[in-house]
């Protein structure tokens, strides 16, 4: 390997092992660890770093139409980056919010002061309005994706059909057991047959 290759691959190596980042909870060193396995929150930070870059988390935050009476009730920056982080991390019930709570790292990115309980989370969310919500969140929709309707793009889609079997959301509850019991039935006409 030449000299110049060989400053090429240190000046790469340093740059992959710290990354700084800017986000919410201020700058931040993202290292990578090629020997590792890659982790579901790995990329989050990225994300975090864009949103307080454009400013759409705190706009976000700010215009929520969650007003709480209480001085002891949770900050809305809280409530709102608990279920944004649950729903980024693929969580459909508020029992998985749970699983983020021990999550030190992406919460401080955000700038919240912690997560909340799932019960916390159930009554803020129930607390908003519901026609406030639905404008306040039809605002920001329209606000990051209607821009993109007039953009030239290219629709790339995978057409294959993926069935679903076992426990999967959206899977009729005796899915596998029926087909199986439809494959064993028609095998048994076809032998009576003949």
């Amino acid at each position: 390997m030449g000299e110049a290759k060989k400053r090429e691959v240190a000046v790469r190596q340093q740059v992959v092992e710290a990354l700084g980042l800017e986000t919410a909870g201020g700058p931040v060193k993202v290292r990578w660890d090629t020997k590792r396995q890659a982790t579901a929150q790995g990329q989050m930070a990225f994300f975090i770093e864009f949103l307080s870059a454009t400013g759409l988390f705190d706009q976000w935050v700010k215009n929520c139409p969650l007003n709480y009476k209480s001085p002891n009730g949770s900050e809305p920056r809280d409530i709102l980056g608990t279920w944004m982080l649950s729903i980024l991390s693929g969580h459909w019930r508020y029992a998985h919010a749970s699983a983020i709570r021990a999550d030190g790292v992406n919460p401080g990115l955000l700038g919240m002061s912690g997560v909340v309980a799932e019960d916390t989370l159930r009554r803020g969310l129930k607390a908003i309005d519901e026609e406030a919500g639905i404008v306040w969140l039809s605002g920001h929709i329209g606000r990051t994706v209607l821009g993109l309707l007039y953009a030239p793009w290219v629709l790339d889609v995978d057409v294959t059909v993926k069935p679903l079997y076992g426990k999967q959301q959206g899977t009729p509850l005796c899915q596998d057991r029926c087909r199986m019991r439809e494959q064993m039935e028609s095998g048994a006409r076809e032998r009576k047959r003949k």
